[in-house]
């Protein structure tokens, strides 16, 4: 039996369109590489690395191919596994498989791209299909884990063409982090909850608009570039963007509502902070009046 379905969204008729390939729905993520978000913490700035991965002995039996490699803020890596149809407990299967070759990634791929060793880095599984079977939701809601330490998420995808001629995606996602691995540290300022860049962002922007006129020479007497590391607090928005533009990583908030304006140039501020450099950040803030709370 064929089931038709369509939803309504502000009185706009939206018709199944679904995916007819699992390159098609690749190449979509690509593009809007923030459907694969796990969360509004720590799974929330995504930057996607690479597609089309080869790994050895990725298989039992043979040679494997990851979908996606994807970063997730500062320390964490994510391996995507792509699915035209219903997830289920062997394509969790699949992607433990190719877990137990992570190393390969990290030789070949990540450790070009940011300073931490590979025990600093932690990993997260992403299944992604156009729907979930239920044998999988319970154990993936019950808090699973690759290697005891490793989270597994699952996402369905649902897309859909409205009367408009726009482009809807509707997703579903699932996932119980319970690995002790992650730092879950948190930072109240101004009664808001942010995780580590997005505290940066905020405060910066703040700094620059109490100052009302200032250079970006003065900027960085105030926030050392050291405080964050190799790439520093923050760069001019050329920069950030030939940078990305180069290499398609992500290590600066360069949208339009994120990009900072100084008397003498427009900023970048950098995502990459984590536990080993974000206290050096809280520190400085909180030299020059900037009250943040630590919430463990």
């Amino acid at each position: 039996m064929k089931v038709y379905k369509h939803v309504t969204a502000n009185d706009i008729v939206l018709n199944e369109m679904p995916f007819l390939r699992e390159l098609s729905m690749e190449a979509y993520l690509v593009e809007n590489e923030n459907i694969l978000k796990l969360d509004d913490d720590n799974f929330s700035d995504v930057s996607i690395i690479d597609v089309e991965l080869s790994l050895k002995q990725g298989r039992k039996c043979s040679d494997g191919r990851i979908d996606i490699l994807v970063q997730y803020g500062q320390e964490t890596f994510g391996i995507v596994e792509l699915k035209l149809g219903v997830l289920n407990l062997m394509h969790l299967e699949q992607l433990s498989d190719y877990m137990k070759e992570k190393r390969q990634l990290y030789d070949k791929y990540i450790k070009t791209i940011t300073d931490l060793r590979y025990d600093n880095i932690n990993w997260v599984g992403v299944l992604v299909g156009t729907n979930i079977s239920s044998d999988l939701e319970n154990k993936l809601n019950s808090g699973y884990l690759i290697e005891n330490n490793i989270p597994v998420a699952a996402l369905s995808l649902s897309r859909y063409r409205g009367e408009d001629n726009q482009i809807y995606v509707i997703t579903d996602t699932i996932f119980n982090n319970l690995s002790r691995k992650f730092d879950r540290t948190k930072f109240k300022y101004k009664n808001q909850i942010y995780n580590k860049g997005r505290l940066v962002l905020a405060v910066i922007k703040d700094f620059v608009a109490d100052q009302g006129d200032i250079t970006y020479s003065q900027l960085e007497k105030k926030f050392p570039q050291k405080l964050q590391g190799s790439i520093g607090v923050f760069v001019k928005e050329e920069k950030a963007q030939e940078r990305y533009n180069k290499t398609g990583y992500k290590r600066y908030y360069i949208k339009d509502d994120e990009v900072i304006t100084l008397s003498d140039s427009t900023i970048a501020v950098s995502n990459q902070w984590g536990k080993d450099n974000i206290y050096n950040f809280v520190k400085r803030a909180k030299e020059l009046g900037y009250i943040i709370e630590i919430i463990k």
